[in-house]
C-alpha cells in the first residue's frame, strides 16, 4: 500500500508541475497609501497640501490668494483658486505669513504693469478641481483650468522640482511675483536678475510675523529663456535685472519642441551664491525625483508599524505621523551657514540648524515623539536654539526663519532641552546649555521681573499672568532637572522652590488658578471660569480659567493635594469634560475649538490633562476620555483636525496616544499609559531595537485595560520610562469594555 500511495503522489505531483499556473499581481500597499495630506486643509487645521520632504527646507504648495485666518498656509479647502505655488509655507499656525518666491506657469501673455488691490483683480490666478488635484508625501499635482496646464511639484531637502505641461502649440510662460504678501508678510526689498539663458536668481527681503526674512534664491529652467519681461514696482524695465520693493517678472519659453517645461527652485538665509550651491540641478529627472522623495517619506512613516483591520484609522495615524515630521525646518545651507536675526551669518559645524520653532506646541508631544524615532535629529535642533541664544542671550520661544517672534508664553525651549539630556541625547554642550537655560530664567524680559519679586505675576501687573505664571513654574522645575543631573545643588535648590509658584495662584474656593494682585490677597473679580478674552486684558492665554487650571505636569501630586485629595480632583476633572461647552465674553478667543465640555482639544493646553487621572488613582477615567478624544477629535476628511495643527503637536498626540503613551510632562523621561488603538504598534527604534506594544481584543467598545504585562512580566503601572522602551521588548495589554479599577492603582 505504501509504494501505491508513493505513486499516486508522485503522478500528482509531476502533473502538478506540468500545469501551467497563471501569476496574478498581488497588489501591495504602501504607507504612503494611508497619508491624506488634505487632511487639516479644512477646518481651523491650517496645513498645506504641497510637497516636501521631512524636516526639509522647502514647502512648495499652492497659494489661494487669499489673506484671513484660515489661509495661514496660503491654502484652504473650501478654495478652488490659485495664484501661484510658493517655496515656504507653515503647517497649522495660527499667524500667516512665508508663501514666499512665487511661482505662475500660464499660457498667454498677462500685464504685471498693475497692482491687485484683491485676489479678483490678479491677472493670472486660475480656477481648479479637486477632482483634478491629488497629493501624496512629497509630491503635489493640480490642473490649472483658466491656463490648461497640469501641475506637479516634489522636493528634495534643499530643491524644489515643478513639471508644467502645457497644451500642444500654447504659450509657454512662468510669473514670477516677489511683490506678493498674505497675511502679516509685507515685501521690503525684492530683486530679480536674468543670469542665463537658463538661470534667474534674485532675494525678497520681508517684514511680518518674522520681522527680518531674507529669502535668496536660483531657479534653472529645462528649456531656454525665449524672452522675458521684468517689472520694478509695476514699471517695465528695459534691464536684465529688476530691484524695488516689489518685483515680478513674466518668462518665455519655445513651445516648439515638448509641451513639458522643468523648474528647479533652491533657497538660502545667507545669499544667493549659498541658494546655487544649494541648488540639485544637474538633470531634470522629475519621476526620479518624486520618487526619491517618497523613498524618504516611506523610511520616515516606518519609525512605527501599525496593525489594525480599520483602514481609517491608518489614515489618521500615518497622516498624523506625516504631519509630525513636517517641522521644524531645515535652516542651515549645504555649507552650514544661516543667518540670525541680527543679520549675523552662523555656521552650524557637525550639525543641520533648524528653525520654525513653534515650542508653545511642540514641546508637549512632537518633541518627545522624535526623541523615539530621531534622537540625532533632536541634538541638532537643541544645538540650533543654543546658536539663536547667541543673539540675545535668551533661549527661542517661537523662531521663524531665524527671527524671534516672542509669540506665545514660557520658554519651552529648556523642557526640550532638558528632556533630551535626560533621555541620553548627548549631541550638545550640556554645560552650555544649562548656562543658557539659567540665564534664560533669570532675565528680567516677558514678566520675569514681576516673577522674581513676587514669586508669580500679579495679574495687575501683564496680561496672562495666570498661564505665565504656570508656565515659568514648569520651566523652573525643568531648569531644577538639568541642575540636580549636571550636580549643582545651589541651583537645584533655587530653581525647586521657584517652580511651586502654582501655589500663589490657587484658589481653594473655587478650586481654580486665578489671577491675583500684588497685595497676595486679593483675585480678579468678578470672575467667571468660563470667560475668554483673547490676549489682552485676560489671565490666561488663548483659555479660560477651566483650560488653563491643570498646568502643574511636573507636580501633579501637589496640585492633587491643593485641591483636597483623588476625590475632590478627579470629581473637578471630570467635570472639566462633562460641563456645558458655554464660552462666555465678547472676544472669545478662536483657538478654543475641539470642546468636549470645557476640554478644549483644539488647543495645546488641554493635551496633557487627560492623562492626570492616572496620578490620582482613576486610570480608567484616563483610558475612557483618551479614547473619545481620539474617536471625536480626528477623522480623515479635510476638516479631520479640530484645532491648527501647530506644526506637529496636534498630530504628535494622536500618534503618542494611540500606540497608549502620552508625555504628561516630557521633561520627566516618562510616558503616561492610556489606551492603545491598535492591536499591534512596533516602534522601531534608532538603536536597532523594537519596543512592541500589543493590546489583546481591543476594539472600539474594548478600550479599557485589564491587565498588562512587560516582557511576559506582570505590569501593574500607569507610566513607562524612556530608558524601559529603548530597552525593546513587548508591551502586552488585554482589553475589555468594562473599567478594571484594580489595574494600574
Amino acid at each position: 500500500m505504501k509504494t501505491i500511495y508513493v505513486l499516486v503522489f508522485s503522478l500528482i505531483f509531476i502533473m502538478g508541475c506540468n500545469k501551467k499556473t497563471e501569476h496574478k499581481p498581488i497588489k501591495t500597499t504602501s504607507l504612503l497609501d494611508y497619508v491624506d495630506p488634505f487632511i487639516g486643509t479644512g477646518g481651523h487645521g491650517h496645513t498645506y497640501p504641497g510637497a516636501t520632504v521631512p524636516f526639509g527646507m522647502l514647502q512648495v504648495s499652492p497659494v489661494n490668494g487669499i489673506s484671513a485666518w484660515d489661509w495661514c498656509s496660503g491654502y484652504h479647502y473650501s478654495d478652488s483658486i490659485a495664484i501661484g505655488f510658493s517655496h515656504l509655507n507653515l503647517s497649522g499656525t495660527g499667524i500667516g505669513d512665508l508663501a514666499d518666491i512665487l511661482f505662475m506657469p500660464v499660457n498667454k501673455e498677462v500685464d504685471l504693469s498693475i497692482n491687485p488691490i484683491s485676489r479678483d483683480s490678479i491677472s493670472y490666478k486660475s480656477a481648479y478641481n479637486h477632482n483634478n488635484e491629488k497629493v501624496s508625501p512629497g509630491y503635489y499635482q493640480v490642473f490649472l483650468e483658466d491656463h490648461n496646464i497640469n501641475v506637479e511639484l516634489t522636493t528634495s531637502k534643499r530643491t524644489a522640482s515643478h513639471k508644467y505641461t502645457f497644451n500642444q502649440d500654447d504659450i509657454q510662460s512662468v510669473v514670477i511675483n516677489l511683490g506678493f504678501a498674505i497675511n502679516w508678510d509685507k515685501a521690503l526689498e525684492t530683486s530679480i536678475k536674468i543670469e542665463d539663458k537658463y538661470t534667474i536668481s534674485g532675494y525678497r527681503f520681508s517684514t511680518g510675523w518674522a520681522k527680518n526674512q531674507k529669502v535668496f534664491f536660483v531657479a534653472k529652467f529645462s528649456k531656454p529663456i525665449a524672452n522675458y519681461k521684468l517689472y520694478e514696482d509695476g514699471k517695465l524695465s528695459n534691464k536684465d535685472f529688476a530691484e524695488s520693493t516689489k518685483t515680478s517678472s513674466q518668462l518665455f519659453f519655445n513651445a516648439d519642441d515638448s509641451n513639458e517645461l522643468h523648474a528647479k527652485v533652491a533657497l538660502s538665509s545667507v545669499s544667493v551664491e549659498n541658494a546655487k550651491a544649494n541648488l540639485e540641478a544637474d538633470t531634470f529627472n522629475f519621476e526620479a525625483e518624486k520618487l526619491e522623495a517618497e523613498n524618504i517619506w516611506d523610511k520616515a512613516l516606518s519609525h512605527i508599524i501599525v496593525e489594525t483591520p480599520v483602514d481609517s484609522l491608518k489614515t489618521i495615524f500615518y497622516t498624523a505621523m506625516y504631519h509630525a515630521q513636517l517641522a521644524p525646518v531645515t535652516f542651515s545651507d549645504k555649507n552650514g551657514q544661516f543667518r540670525l536675526e541680527n543679520d549675523s551669518i552662523v555656521t552650524a559645524k557637525n550639525y543641520t540648524a533648524y528653525s520654525t520653532l513653534s515650542l508653545w506646541d511642540t514641546f508637549r508631544a512632537q518633541h518627545p515623539l522624535l526623541t523615539l524615532m530621531e534622537p540625532d535629529r533632536v541634538s541638532d535642533m537643541v544645538n540650533s536654539m543654543l546658536a539663536y541664544y547667541e543673539t540675545k542671550k535668551i533661549l527661542p520661544v517661537w523662531t521663524l526663519y531665524g527671527n524671534e517672534t516672542n509669540t506665545m508664553t514660557g520658554y519651552h525651549s529648556i523642557p526640550v532641552i532638558v528632556e533630551a539630556y535626560k533621555k541620553g541625547i548627548r549631541g550638545f554642550d550640556a554645560e552650555k546649555a544649562f548656562e543658557a537655560m539659567k540665564n534664560t530664567m533669570t532675565q528680567d524680559e516677558r514678566g520675569l521681573i514681576n516673577y522674581k519679586k513676587y514669586g508669580y505675576i500679579p495679574y495687575t501687573l501683564i496680561d496672562e499672568s495666570v498661564t505665565i505664571t504656570l508656565e515659568y513654574a514648569y520651566n523652573d522645575w525643568c531648569v531644577a532637572e538639568m541642575a540636580k543631573a549636571l550636580g549643582k545643588d545651589d541651583d537645584y535648590q533655587f530653581f525647586l522652590n521657584r517652580s511651586k509658584a502654582y501655589a500663589y495662584l490657587f484658589d481653594n474656593e473655587t478650586g481654580f488658578m486665578r489671577g491675583k494682585s500684588e497685595d497676595g490677597k486679593s483675585w480678579n473679580e468678578p470672575f467667571d471660569p468660563k470667560h475668554s478674552n483673547h490676549r489682552e486684558q485676560t489671565d490666561y492665554t488663548e483659555g479660560n480659567a477651566w483650560q488653563h487650571s491643570w498646568f502643574v505636569p511636573h507636580a501633579v501630586t501637589d496640585l492633587i493635594g491643593l485641591h483636597g485629595g483623588n476625590e475632590t480632583f478627579t470629581k473637578r476633572l471630570e467635570q472639566l469634560f462633562t460641563e456645558s461647552s458655554e464660552i462666555t465674553g465678547d472676544n472669545i478667543s478662536a483657538d478654543i475649538t475641539g470642546l468636549i465640555g470645557q476640554y478644549a482639544h483644539g488647543n495645546e493646553p488641554s493635551h496633557h490633562i487627560a492623562y492626570m487621572f492616572n496620578h490620582a488613582n482613576q486610570p480608567w477615567r484616563t483610558q475612557y476620555w483618551a479614547r473619545h478624544i481620539m474617536d471625536t477629535q480626528y477623522n480623515t476628511t479635510p476638516n479631520g483636525l479640530s484645532g491648527n495643527e501647530d506644526c506637529g503637536q496636534m498630530s504628535a498626540w494622536y500618534v503618542l496616544s494611540s500606540v497608549g503613551l502620552y508625555p504628561m510632562n516630557p521633561a520627566s523621561g516618562d510616558y503616561e499609559i492610556g489606551t492603545p488603538i491598535f492591536e499591534k504598534s512596533t516602534i522601531n527604534l534608532p538603536n536597532g531595537k523594537t519596543f512592541i506594544i500589543k493590546a489583546e481584543n481591543v476594539s472600539d467598545k474594548n478600550f479599557y485595560i485589564q491587565s498588562a504585562t512587560l516582557n511576559g512580566k506582570v505590569f501593574n503601572t500607569t507610566n513607562i520610562s524612556h530608558e524601559e522602551i529603548l530597552n525593546g521588548g513587548t508591551l502586552h495589554f488585554v482589553m475589555g469594555p468594562e473599567p478594571n479599577k484594580n489595574w494600574g492603582i
